[in-house]
């Protein structure tokens, strides 16, 4: 049997019909950017989330840059400030601090759950600490009221970057609403995904709003009046088009998620893979299903023989990589065992009870 990791065309198929209907409607309303569409969107997305704003930009990462150059911009950061970031996310959270001139400072994750350690948060902390960006990685809530509390008591700024938790909550409070601003991404595997690359900010706060949607508008508020030095990163009507559609089904497929999730965690009992823990199935939208292994890549060579699709996430951490050789001398335990020890296992709204069932004994079956 083949079970890819994610088939994107069965995961479009599923809405297929209204897929194709809005993307015909755009194409022939002749309105291309900047349209009803996007507004639409932006409206019904807020109203998910549940902040007062949200701004359609290019990619996930633009809306990361574009939270923290908003900030920059309005006076209430500067740059050299710094930015606490867990050490085992995936780099575009990095790469957003770091292109703004901001910098981060990195925290490790406890192991158990793969999202950043709240009680090493506040060691970190210097006069120059502005911000925390917390990362729900894997679809997993990172947000804890420990974390509120430290926000709070020195009077810092809440980011999440909400790329991979669509849906997630909190105590019943999504996620990208936690916080003082938010980025999302909609790359095509995500759990609300365009065809094609898309992100979003949303926030409560119309200053930071207004100042993001003009960034990523040239740097203009008023047509050929530019206020900011911008840059040209929108939702394209098509894309926001086709999100609308799938967003009216992002639950349903998230509740496909978590049965699949539920199927892991219940059937998977080799004593050589660890399964991160997971607080409860509100708190998680499974955009990944992470294993954890010693034997990590032999596992993936296994898995491949047995026609079953997987991806590391991520095989060198942040601190690791060329373009921060300036760090490579840093040691973060925790988060190089993770990253050395991940590997994600097939997960989607598509995928069947069979091939889960398959994946699960052909794990079973791994010595």
């Amino acid at each position: 049997m083949n079970v890819p990791f994610l088939s994107l065309k069965e995961v479009t198929d599923l809405h297929n019909k209204e897929i194709n209907e809005a993307a015909s409607r755009v194409v022939n309303s002749g309105w291309y950017l900047q349209g009803k569409e996007n507004e639409v969107f932006e409206a019904d997305y807020a109203k998910y989330i549940g902040s007062k704003y949200c701004i359609g930009v290019a990619n996930g990462l633009d809306a990361l840059i574009w939270i923290l150059r908003a900030y920059i911009e309005l006076g209430r950061m500067k740059k050299g400030d710094e930015v606490i970031v867990p050490a085992n996310t995936y780099i575009a959270t990095i790469l957003a601090i770091t292109e703004n001139g901001l910098t981060p400072v990195l925290v490790e994750p406890k192991y158990e759950t793969l999202e950043i350690d709240d009680d090493l948060i506040e060691s970190k902390i210097t006069e120059k600490t502005k911000a925390i960006m917390i990362v729900h990685l894997y679809g997993r809530n990172a947000y804890t009221k420990k974390i509120g509390e430290i926000c709070k008591k020195h009077n810092l700024y809440l980011f999440e970057d909400n790329a991979q938790a669509h849906g997630c909550l909190f105590e019943g409070q999504k996620t990208g609403s936690l916080g003082d601003a938010a980025g999302h991404s909609f790359y095509p595997g995500k759990n609300l995904g365009a065809l094609g690359d898309g992100g979003a900010v949303t926030t409560d706060d119309k200053e930071v709003a207004d100042t993001v949607r003009a960034l990523a508008n040239y740097g203009s508020k008023v047509k050929y009046v530019f206020d900011y030095t911008g840059r040209n990163s929108r939702l394209d009507e098509i894309q926001a088009a086709i999100l609308d559609v799938k967003l009216n089904y992002l639950d349903q497929d998230n509740d496909k998620r978590k049965k699949v999730a539920k199927l892991y965690y219940e059937g998977i009992k080799n004593p050589a893979i660890t399964i991160p823990e997971t607080k409860d199935f509100v708190q998680n939208v499974f955009h990944l299903f992470p294993v954890l292994t010693e034997k990590r890549d032999e596992l993936q060579q296994y898995l491949k023989s047995k026609e079953i699709g997987t991806v590391i996430h991520y095989p060198i951490p942040p601190h690791k990589q060329k373009c921060y050789e300036t760090w490579n001398n840093l040691s973060f335990p925790i988060t190089e065992r993770i990253h050395n020890s991940e590997l994600s296992l097939p997960m989607g709204p598509a995928i069947t009870e069979e091939q889960v069932r398959y994946v699960i004994d052909a794990i079973n079956e791994w010595k």
